[in-house]
């Protein structure tokens, strides 16, 4: 078996993917979710480790959503905004350039540009799919008069909510594009390997003296681990990664949202607002694919007007 992974792609997708991923590793190194590891990238390509493949079990489950929890709340500069780009994609004036959500174009900002969630949300990850879902005829005439009726509440701040409680920044450091596929469910071995931020496991159990207990920390912990993929990194709310875990399900969601829900916990009504969440990803799906996409985004929006 090959050792690497290589993904070919537009330079700015490429360049977008890289720097979700460099700020991804920073985060896991420090205890937040592992992340596949970068070996090399090219203007247009991205050489990562290969992963090997296993099922999910639930205390892999539960182990993700503790680290996604540190994962959001990593920002050692201090500060960061709704929309704020990967460090990687931010030039010497502070300036960004955009990322990249599948083949769809990701409006990023630089980290003086201080928002609102609701105005975040609403200009930059919903109206501006619109336009295309519209060109396509996934969304009609009433579809978009619902959407820009979400759009309205969302910019009066109707569904500002606070961010889970390990989250001390306006905005989280989120994957961006947390569909279940996403998240590879790898054997710990490989992923020792393969992904950044396995050593930072193993280290914190051992600082929780399990070592002594149990022989290993290594041995106490699941032969499972959920390693983050294909990343769209930006600065939003944490909830946005959570409610993206649902669409095509992730297994043992459920337990994902317990251990994170204990390890920092969510805003009263969070489940409420998962659908409003989840919007971003399903009117993405609406512009690049048009069909029941369309359908699905206006149904999920019409909960909230």
């Amino acid at each position: 078996m090959n050792a690497s992974f290589t993904k070919r792609a537009s330079k700015q997708a490429t360049a977008a993917e890289a720097a979700g991923l460099a700020d991804l590793a920073r985060a896991a190194r420090a205890g937040g979710a592992p992340v596949v590891r970068l070996l090399r990238a090219t203007a247009t390509s991205l050489d990562t480790a290969r992963l090997s493949a296993v099922t999910a079990s639930p205390a892999a489950a539960e182990e993700f959503g503790r680290r996604l929890a540190a994962t959001h709340a990593f920002c050692p500069e201090g500060s960061r905004v709704f929309g704020q780009a990967p460090a990687g994609l931010v030039n010497a004036d502070g300036a960004a350039s955009d990322g990249v959500m599948g083949a769809a174009a990701l409006p990023l900002v630089g980290p003086g540009l201080s928002r609102r969630f609701g105005e975040f949300y609403a200009q930059d990850r919903l109206l501006p799919y619109l336009v295309d879902a519209r060109r396509n005829g996934s969304i009609g005439a009433e579809g978009t008069a619902v959407l820009e009726r979400l759009a309205e509440r969302l910019n009066d701040g109707e569904f500002d909510a606070p961010q889970p409680a390990s989250v001390s920044t306006d905005a989280a450091l989120l994957h961006g594009d947390l569909w279940a596929g996403n998240v590879m469910w790898a054997s710990r071995e490989s992923a020792e390997i393969a992904a950044e931020g396995l050593a930072a496991a193993e280290e914190a159990a051992e600082g929780l003296g399990v070592a002594e207990k149990t022989g290993s920390a290594r041995n106490r912990r699941d032969d499972v681990v959920g390693v983050l993929i294909d990343p769209a990194c930006h600065g939003g709310h944490a909830e946005s990664d959570l409610a993206q875990l649902t669409v095509f399900g992730a297994p043992f969601v459920d337990r994902i949202y317990s251990a994170y829900n204990e390890a920092s916990p969510l805003a009263d009504g969070w489940r409420e607002r998962v659908g409003l969440h989840r919007l971003h990803i399903l009117i993405v799906h609406a512009a690049l694919f048009g069909g029941g996409y369309g359908r699905q985004t206006v149904d999920e929006a019409r909960r909230y007007i």
